[in-house]
């Protein structure tokens, strides 16, 4: 067997995708009860020792580091309800080879660690925030937490962090909300964007495609009825994002077509759960365990083979990675326990 480590080396999938981006949750755990990432009462989450270690966590982000990686991406579960995630920032900058390290947060604990982030090199927070409403904020998190997270957005603006805003599009609930958050990007070098409700809810509502009434194309005319025309506006190589222009505006509109799927064809990355499992595509049902390969012992070649697999065999879109689970209903899981 060939050594992956010896040069450095970019994976590709056997669509021709390269892995260059890792989704690195480091918790499962979440501050805030969001209704379609969970029910009311939360989720059942990993006993500490199940949880992977700073250490471990390190160790894979290396290993993938030297197999193309150039970006990761901290998430959850919320990032900051995890003691001592700075000094894992600091030590995750030292890394060879990493380019970018980025963030998703919910903001609610996140505002006092932000000049320090931006210190250490953090390049980009997106920020969770469905509405600018107080109490439809309560009503979506079931916490009253608005004015922390809008105190989160005005210390990464101070700080020049590239800032985006990410809001979960629902029936019923925000839908009034859509052209507020947009308007932000009317004086605000920010983009806003508009994600596709998801069935990863933690079996608080089941979610089809028959039952989301608000897909990537309602969403544009919706805001383009309000706003004027979106103008397509490039976008980095594997964004999810379909980004666009409007007249007048200092910064831009995301749609994220997030239950359609139209992103699939140039993915490339990986995600790596708290429990240290590697998901492929985002609708899969996970499968290599790493957190074992790390407590047996196994040496990071061994490692690096496996991710090489599975990289490799990963599914051409979630549609087909969703019809190779052993079940199609999606809602028993959770967001905070894939990683955002």
């Amino acid at each position: 067997m060939s050594s992956l480590l010896s040069t450095p080396t970019t994976l590709y999938d056997a669509h021709g995708r390269p892995l260059e981006y890792l989704r690195l949750a480091v918790t499962d755990r979440c501050n805030l009860r969001c209704f379609y990432c969970m029910p009311e009462e939360g989720i059942k989450y990993l006993p500490r020792h199940e949880v992977l270690s700073y250490e471990e966590m390190l160790r894979l982000t290396s290993i993938m580091t030297r197999l193309g990686v150039r970006k990761v991406r901290l998430t959850g579960g919320e990032p900051f309800v995890r003691r001592d995630l700075v000094p894992f920032i600091s030590r995750l900058a030292e890394l060879p080879g990493l380019r970018d390290i980025n963030m998703t947060t919910n903001g609610v604990l996140t505002a006092p660690h932000v000049p320090t982030l931006a210190a250490l090199g953090v390049r980009a927070i997106n920020l969770s925030l469905d509405t600018l409403d107080r109490q439809r904020f309560f009503d979506i998190t079931r916490r009253d937490e608005l004015p922390a997270v809008l105190q989160t957005l005005e210390a990464v603006l101070k700080t020049g962090i590239q800032l985006k805003i990410n809001a979960v599009v629902m029936d019923g609930r925000n839908i009034q909300d859509l052209v507020p958050l947009a308007e932000l990007t009317r004086e605000l070098p920010i983009e806003v964007r508009f994600i596709e409700e998801m069935p990863f809810n933690g079996g608080s509502h089941v979610a089809t495609a028959e039952s989301l009434p608000w897909n990537h194309r309602r969403i544009r005319q919706h805001l383009e009825a309000h706003l004027g025309p979106l103008l397509p506006a490039p976008a980095p190589a594997g964004a999810t994002a379909t980004e666009y222009s409007v007249a007048g505006h200092v910064g831009r509109i995301g749609i994220i077509a997030a239950y359609s799927r139209t992103f699939c064809g140039t993915c490339n990355r990986l995600r790596l759960t708290a429990e240290g499992s590697i998901k492929t595509c985002l609708y899969d049902q996970g499968g290599l365990d790493l957190r074992a390969l790390l407590r047996q012992g196994e040496s990071d070649e061994t490692i690096a083979q496996a991710l090489a697999q599975a990289f490799y065999h990963r599914a051409a879109n979630g549609f087909e990675a969703e019809r190779q689970r052993p079940t199609h209903q999606l809602n028993f899981e959770s967001m905070a326990t894939i990683g955002g």
